[in-house]
């Protein structure tokens, strides 16, 4: 492990990212505690200079923000072939860690935590700043249940250079927007969409758009509609699920326009509910910090966070490559999106003949309980037509028979 990082005295290792490691350092200027996020900076010459001026551009504007809720950044600087960003040195835990151990936190916390996220979004998107990679991970939880949000202008200059070198999307997909699966250009709405399917997560345990690879969860986030939190928690209100299922509009213009509209909402549904009074355990673990790699390979394969998702729909094993996805989509999207997504992949658009036989199988199952087919009742004797002949003997019973009843009324 090297000892210096510019100025900084490296006093151990938090962790790893797609990016570079996470140290734990000291300022010995103002005898400080920070820690130190490390860039790669070994790349092809063109491509270094694009990136580490990108790099620089994203990491100053991200140093002007100054926020309750946001992890504050302290300097910028480079030494030898790895760039750094010295920040912030919270004491407290990710919010993935606090989830994977409790499960379920009281609904109350939960509306908490996710309207400080949004209220440190609130602030960044007012100064112009998207965040682009909302997700558990690079939330910290520290003393009081207070929140804090990391990472911040980083994942837009990553996607970049890392997109040039391997042809990888970065983000976590069970977390990105719609516009961000097509490859669009995206706003603040993204991130409102991202902390959408956090606040879904919280609430019932389960993330709303999961599959059995990358290519089945980007297709459920443009075109599945995940059930109500209450359905899956019963201790949900009423009022939660109209939020979520706000946040999670795929239009743009049905989803919340601003966070702030966002935190409001959720302060109000939280203050319809008794208060757990239990605090938030954020002792750090032992350990350290422990991060999953942040770049997805849109091949299909499986990275460590896809390994351990369990699917709550059946997906048609037709999700195995991204033709498939791609071809799936041109026969729901619209041709806008269509192309986009072409682009995004890398793949050709199919043609109408490719489509139109490839219709009949592309059906996916909704969210929905699947129903059992209903049984085809084999014909009993009964059911089976009379032959004509049989038809005609019949007739001459029942005249036989209506004559003999006429004639002893006669005789009688």
């Amino acid at each position: 492990m090297i000892s210096q990082i510019g100025r900084y005295e490296v006093l151990g290792e938090l962790g790893q990212g797609a990016m570079g490691i996470v140290y734990k350092a000291k300022d010995p200027l103002i005898d400080r505690v920070v820690a130190i996020k490390t860039i790669n900076l070994g790349l092809a010459m063109d491509e270094k200079e694009e990136y580490e001026g990108r790099f620089y551009q994203e990491a100053k504007a991200a140093g002007r923000l100054n926020h309750p809720n946001i992890v504050t950044i302290y300097d910028v600087g480079k030494s030898g072939d790895v760039a750094y960003i010295a920040m912030e040195f919270p004491q407290g835990r990710e919010l993935r860690d606090v989830m994977n151990d409790s499960r379920l936190l009281p609904v109350d916390q939960v509306l908490d935590v996710v309207a400080q996220v949004a209220q440190g979004l609130a602030y960044a998107h007012e100064h112009e700043i998207v965040h682009r990679d909302v997700k558990p991970s690079n939330i910290m939880v520290v003393r009081d249940g207070h929140v804090k949000i990391t990472d911040f202008g980083i994942a837009r200059m990553a996607s970049s250079a890392v997109r040039t070198q391997t042809g990888m999307v970065l983000g976590s997909p069970k977390y990105m927007s719609p516009e961000q699966v097509m490859g669009k250009v995206i706003d603040q709405r993204s991130d409102i969409f991202s902390l959408g399917v956090m606040l879904y997560e919280m609430l019932t345990g389960e993330a709303p758009f999961v599959g059995e690879n990358v290519n089945a969860i980007m297709y459920q986030t443009l075109n599945a509609v995940p059930a109500p939190p209450s359905t899956l928690n019963p201790a949900v209100p009423g009022m939660a699920n109209f939020i979520v299922a706000k946040a999670l509009a795929k239009k743009l213009e049905d989803r919340y326009q601003n966070a702030t509209d966002f935190a409001v909402d959720l302060r109000a549904c939280r203050d319809t509910l008794p208060r757990s009074g239990k605090p938030i355990d954020v002792t750090p673990l032992a350990g350290g910090e422990k991060k999953l790699p942040d770049a997805i390979d849109v091949s299909g394969r499986r990275g460590p966070e896809e390994e351990e998702a369990k699917p709550t729909a059946a997906l048609s094993q037709a999700f195995d490559s991204a033709a498939a996805t791609m071809r799936l989509a041109a026969l729901t999207g619209t041709s806008e999106d269509v192309n986009e997504l072409s682009k995004t992949l890398k793949i050709v658009r199919p043609s109408s003949a490719a489509l139109s036989q490839a219709a009949p199988s592309a059906q996916i199952p909704r969210q929905a309980s699947p129903v059992a087919p209903r049984p085809v009742a084999s014909p009993g004797p009964a059911e089976v037509p009379a032959k004509p002949r049989d038809s005609n003997l019949l007739l001459i019973a029942v005249v036989i028979l209506a004559l003999l009843g006429i004639a002893a009324i006669l005789i009688a």
